[in-house]
C-alpha cells in the first residue's frame, strides 16, 4: 500500500466508531448507519487526494456525513414512519448508556433539528463548528437545538435522562 492508503486506512481506524456512532444517532437504525457510514468513506478515499491534511479530515468527515443523512432522509423513500413498536436493535450499538426512550425520540426530530442535537451535545461541539457542517448561521444552530432539546425533553419519561447532554 501507498503512502495515500495507509494514511486513510490509519483514518479510518482511529476515526471510524465515532463516524458510526453519530450516523447511529443521526439516523436512529444501526444498519443503516454501518451503511451510511460507508457511503461516507467511500466519498472521502474518492476525495482524499485533493483533502489537505491540514484542514480538519474529521470535520470534514462528520460534514460529510451529516449531510449525506440528511440527504437520504429527504428521499421519498427513506422517509420515517411512525409505529408504535420500535424495531429490533442491536445490543451491539455505539452506546449503551442511551436510552431506548431518548433514541425514539431522536428518530422523531426532523433530520436538521436532529443532526443539530447530535452534533452539539453527543458530538460536543461548539455553535459556530456545528454552524459550519449544517451549513447554517449560529442563531439557526441555537434555535434548532433548542427545539430539538424541548422535543426530547417532553417525548422522554424522564427528565433526567438528558441530564447530561445538556
Amino acid at each position: 500500500m501507498g503512502d495515500r492508503d495507509d494514511e486513510f486506512v490509519e483514518f479510518v481506524r482511529t476515526h471510524g466508531a465515532d463516524l458510526r456512532r453519530t450516523a447511529f444517532l443521526l439516523c436512529g437504525d444501526w444498519h443503516r448507519a454501518q451503511d451510511l457510514t460507508q457511503n461516507v468513506l467511500i466519498k472521502l478515499f474518492l476525495a482524499w487526494p485533493k483533502l489537505h491534511r491540514d484542514d480538519g479530515l474529521r470535520g470534514y468527515a462528520r460534514k460529510t456525513l451529516v449531510r449525506t443523512v440528511i440527504d437520504e432522509s429527504r428521499r421519498f423513500w427513506h422517509r420515517e414512519r411512525a409505529t408504535a413498536v420500535l424495531p429490533e436493535t442491536s445490543t451491539t450499538g455505539p452506546d449503551p448508556d442511551i436510552s431506548v426512550d431518548v433514541l425514539r425520540a431522536l428518530a422523531a426530530l426532523p433530520a436538521r433539528q436532529r443532526a443539530t442535537v447530535v452534533l452539539r451535545y453527543w458530538e460536543d461541539l461548539p455553535v459556530d463548528e456545528v454552524a459550519k457542517v449544517l451549513g447554517c448561521s449560529e442563531g439557526t444552530v441555537k434555535s434548532q437545538a433548542a427545539r430539538g432539546l424541548a422535543t426530547l425533553r417532553a417525548m422522554t419519561s424522564d427528565d433526567g435522562l438528558l441530564e447530561g447532554h445538556r
